[in-house]
């Protein structure tokens, strides 16, 4: 059968459909179980959550589902030096983002906190708890944490944009990696390069990847429906995750405004920027985004970018001003058309079914 795959075995899961794990507050447990429960993966985002938060979660999870599950963290959490910025860059972002803020009627917010890392911390909690799969995004943990891993019979799974990414993580000893294109919704969550010089179509970089590497890959980008699936099982994918599909349910902790944006005509336009966290991520196109595109190096780097945007979005949605907002989203967001995870996991194993069935017809 189509859905026997080398990742569908290593993952104990029925069928080799990932669900895209959410950062920023827009996973839920309920989404997870959702798509776990009916044969595929689910994941949840976890970098923005303590590791009691994280604890929480896994236990939550646990209670919903009997079926593996991943959770998501980002090895590499800032790009700012010693975690802060000079007051001249901060005082430059400022000047640079101050008419968003007076349109909005706020006062622009002081200079974020240095960030400190709290990867070391989360880890430790994801090895207490031991997932069924642990997978992450900007890099690659040390050799001991994925020895650790593999000990303790956690799957583990790299996101790579570029052939090269690809090659270190495989010789880091990940068992998976997802072949990340730059269609998808969300955070490129390159490491190697500059995520502007590894955009790379998702179709293209998993034949570059399969050339390559022999562990397992999964395609990511641009797929939302069983036809998508059933491409990259022909381009040698060993399975396929699906993001914006799964964000614009009713299960996912997405606003209800995320929701409507997902399935409206502004779906039809989105765009790579660094204006609302410091790190390039496509969402649907925002006024921000296109007037300072050419600005990006007067931005904080991520998270401080993050901090800074967040007090502008609390009020852009408060006023809806939705054209200052960012809303996640990959390029295939137009041709959503489920609002009920259960039903777009039934449509996308039917419409892989049928694909497959008639192959041999």
């Amino acid at each position: 059968m189509w859905y026997q795959t080398k990742a569908s075995k290593i993952l104990g899961i029925q069928y080799p459909i990932l669900q895209g794990p959410f950062g920023g507050n827009l996973s839920s447990v309920e989404l997870v179980a959702t798509v776990s429960n009916l044969g595929g993966l689910g994941g949840y985002g976890a970098y923005n959550l303590s590791p009691q938060e994280i604890l929480e979660v896994d236990k939550q999870i646990r209670l919903a589902t009997n079926k593996p599950y991943n959770i998501n963290l980002f090895v590499s959490e800032t790009d700012a030096v010693n975690g802060t910025v000079s007051d001249e860059h901060f005082n430059r972002a400022q000047q640079l983002f101050k008419p968003y803020f007076d349109e909005l009627g706020i006062a622009l917010p002081g200079k974020p906190e240095p960030f400190k890392s709290r990867f070391e911390n989360q880890i430790e909690m994801i090895l207490h708890q031991r997932p069924p799969v642990f997978s992450f995004m900007f890099g690659s943990p040390s050799a001991d944490i994925l020895e650790q891993c593999h000990r303790l019979g956690i799957v583990t799974i790299g996101a790579a944009t570029t052939l090269d990414e690809a090659i270190v993580l495989e010789s880091a000893g990940v068992d998976m990696i997802i072949a990340s294109g730059f269609e998808a919704g969300g955070h490129r969550p390159s490491f190697l390069a500059s995520a502007e010089s590894s955009t790379i179509g998702t179709f293209v970089l998993l034949q570059l990847i399969k050339e390559r590497v022999k562990i397992p890959v999964v395609a990511a980008g641009g797929i939302a429906n069983g036809k998508g699936v059933a491409a990259a099982l022909a381009l040698g994918a060993d399975a396929a995750q699906i993001g914006t599909a799964f964000l614009a349910t009713d299960e996912s902790n997405a606003t209800a405004i995320h929701k409507q944006m997902l399935l409206s005509d502004a779906a039809k336009y989105t765009t790579l920027s660094r204006a609302y966290t410091g790190r390039l991520g496509r969402g649907i196109s925002s006024r921000i985004a296109k007037d300072l595109v050419s600005l990006e190096k007067d931005f904080l780097p991520f998270p401080l970018q993050t901090t800074f945007m967040s007090h502008l979005r609390k009020a852009a949605m408060a006023n809806e001003k939705w054209d200052m907002v960012l809303f996640w989203a990959g390029q295939i967001t137009p041709v959503l058309k489920h609002t009920k995870a259960s039903e777009l996991m039934k449509s996308i194993l039917e419409e892989a079914n049928n694909y497959f069935d008639d192959l041999k017809a």
